[in-house]
């Protein structure tokens, strides 16, 4: 069992959306995972463990652009970079996997910035 509090909530919410969640070779998870000052995407073929495509506020490409920006600003560029990313590598469409966090925010911004990138959810 998992201990109650803030980390172990998300947690938990975490494992019960992973229970029917999954990446495939055709449709693969775009994941997410929010720290309190960096923002990470993986896409990830779950049937073989591989992560496809990544990008996050800590690579030093995307770093630079991130001196004096808002974490939901942040987030939107972190989305297009996964974007672009999963194009090189030949993905179209991808299953959500918000990693336990409510929609909106930083989350939403992410989301929505990698599907004007072209990424089908």
């Amino acid at each position: 069992m998992v201990k109650e509090g803030t980390y172990h909530a998300r947690i938990r919410r975490h494992e019960r959306l992973r229970k029917d969640l999954a990446g495939t070779a055709e449709r693969p998870r775009l994941a997410v995972f929010r720290s309190l000052s960096h923002i990470y995407a993986q896409i990830i073929d779950d049937n073989r463990g591989v992560t496809l495509a990544a990008a996050s506020t800590v690579e030093p490409s995307l770093k630079g652009d991130m001196d004096d920006k808002k974490k939901t600003t942040q987030a939107e560029s972190v989305g297009k970079a996964i974007s672009a990313r999963a194009k090189e590598a030949g993905i179209s469409q991808v299953v959500f996997d918000r990693g336990g966090y409510r929609y909106h925010g930083r989350v939403k911004a992410l989301a929505e910035a990698a599907r004007a990138g072209g990424l089908k959810f």
